[in-house]
Parts: structure tokens; C-alpha cells; sequence
């Protein structure tokens, strides 16, 4: 309930919704992977909910809770998982218009996980235009814990060729570090990316700032360059294992030069976040197996 006050409150400041007092905002609770869209749109922008399981919660006669994972059986869906993240993501695909656009902010499992995942990334890759990947810092979401990435892709008609030729990514994860508090994310941090990125220039005209031929042999760039921007070939990407498109190539500088490390608090940030992240993975392991009969 105070998600939805909020969104709607946000909704009224920017100038979104009924303008003279009467109506509702265009916002509505419930659950939006449970049937097909009914409008589609041009561009979609989203952040869906973290969190690896959908689940529902049921009282029994004794008034005892338990919650019970969902799957959603849906005709427009490539395949079927109770993976929530990976569930958003064709539920995006499944809101674009032809040609449509979208931005989503996805969790690194949805890049690596197997069986739905390798799916649902193979067919994505052949069915739209993945073009561009942003490996998002950790530190900056509210959820700790979380290794998040921008997917870009655009919805495409059908075709025996796939679409996707190139995806390029940008590491702004690798060497970076930032905290909610100490040292936050601030939109300068996204420049170099912004001018990378060109959204009204021809993708052919990118150019890569990371060459093999620059770098000092162990993964990191020259001087000069951040080596941060390079693209991957679709066959390259189908042929790796599970078609995994959790991607890096830089080196981590902390791994190997004492003098590079973060100050000790980030590091014991960092840890503490792992270990809540781990945490909730046993946790949902665990729901699974209780539901087991």
C-alpha cells in the first residue's frame, strides 16, 4: 500500500494523471505478469522488483501462513519459470509496440542462470535488437546486496536472421566503487557512457575506448584509455556456456595491488552485502524445499 501511495504521489507531481481534480491517477495495484498485456507501447523504462521468487501467501484453516511460488503459464512467454526477473523480462519484450524500445534494470542472474535463463536470453538475442548492456556499480540500491545491470533492446518483427548483431557493453562496475552514504552515484559518473551510448546516431557509428592491443597484458587499459566500451559479435555471444551474458574483461586492480584497495569501511560494506545477498538465496532455497511434499 505505501508503494502505491508513493508512485501515485509521484505521479501527481510530475504532471502525470487527472490535471483538474476529478479521476484517478493511471495507476493501478495488482499483479503484472499474471495475463498478456492489453496496450503496448513505444518505449518502456523499468526497474521491476527484486527478487528471485513470485510467491503467494496462504492462510490455512489453522490460520497459518505460507507462502507458495508461482509460475506463469502465458502463451506470449517464451517459456515457463517461477524466476520472477526472468519473467519480467519477457513480460517487457511482450509490452513493446513493433520497433518499441526498452531499458531494463535486471539482476546478474538473469545474465548467467540457466536452463529458463539460457532460453529466454537465446531467444531474445534472435528475436530482438540487444544492443547494449550497462554494468551497474554495486552500492547503489537500497536492497544490499544487489549486482545489477541495464538491458537495452528493441522489439523487432519476426524473421529467420536474428537481430541482434553486436551488443555493446559498458563496465561501470569493475574498479568502482560507491556507497549510499560515504560516496554516492552521482549523474557525472554516467557521462562517458551518455556520450558512448549516441541514441540519435547510427549504432555502426560507436566506436570501442577497450582494444586488446592497448592493453598492458593483464587487462587494463593504457593510459589514456578507459577501456570501459566494447562490443561482442552474436555468434560469440550464442557460443558461450548457457549463452551467458554476464560479461567483464578488465582487471580488477584490487585483487592484485594492496595500494588499490578501498577504504576498510567500503570493503566491510561490500562483504556485508554479499553475505545478505547469500542469505537470501539459502532463504529461498529453503522456501522451495519446504514446499516439497
Amino acid at each position: 500500500m505505501r508503494n502505491s501511495f508513493v508512485n501515485t504521489t509521484n505521479l501527481i507531481l510530475h504532471g502525470i494523471g487527472p490535471t483538474n481534480g476529478k479521476g484517478e491517477p493511471p495507476i493501478r495495484t495488482d499483479d503484472a505478469l499474471r495475463e498478456e498485456p492489453k496496450d503496448h507501447f513505444d518505449v518502456v523504462l523499468t526497474n521491476p522488483p527484486f527478487g528471485k521468487k513470485s510467491s503467494v501467501t496462504i492462510v490455512n484453516e489453522e490460520g497459518d501462513e505460507d507462502r507458495v511460488a508461482l509460475t506463469y503459464n502465458r502463451p506470449d512467454f517464451w517459456t515457463t519459470t517461477s524466476n520472477k526477473q526472468l519473467n519480467f523480462v519477457q513480460h517487457v519484450r511482450s509490452l513493446l509496440k513493433q520497433d518499441g524500445r526498452a531499458a531494463v534494470v535486471v539482476p546478474d542472474n538473469v545474465l548467467f542462470e540457466g536452463g529458463a535463463g539460457e532460453t529466454i536470453r537465446r531467444r531474445l538475442l534472435a528475436d530482438c535488437d540487444v544492443h547494449t548492456l550497462l554494468r551497474l556499480p554495486t552500492g547503489i540500491f537500497y536492497a544490499q546486496g544487489v549486482k545489477a545491470n541495464v538491458l537495452f533492446f528493441d522489439r523487432k518483427p519476426g524473421r529467420a536472421e536474428p537481430w541482434t548483431t553486436k551488443l555493446w557493453v559498458y563496465d561501470l562496475r569493475t574498479n568502482q566503487h560507491f556507497t549510499l552514504k560515504q560516496n554516492q552515484m552521482a549523474r557525472a559518473d554516467l557521462d562517458e557512457f551518455a556520450s558512448l551510448y549516441q541514441p540519435k546516431r547510427p549504432r555502426t557509428e560507436r566506436r570501442a575506448t577497450w582494444d586488446a592491443a592497448a592493453q598492458d597484458g593483464k587487462g587494463a587499459p593504457v593510459a589514456g584509455t578507459s577501456g570501459r566500451w566494447r562490443a561482442y559479435d552474436y555468434a560469440d555471444l550464442i557460443a558461450r556456456d548457457k549463452c551467458s551474458l554476464d560479461l567483464f574483461w578488465l582487471r580488477d586492480e584490487s585483487l592484485e595491488d594492496s595500494a588499490n584497495l578501498p577504504e576498510p569501511e567500503v570493503i566491510a560494506e561490500e562483504i556485508a552485502d554479499d553475505l545478505r545477498s547469500a542469505l537470501e538465496q539459502i532463504e529461498a532455497v529453503l522456501g522451495d524445499l519446504r514446499q516439497r511434499p
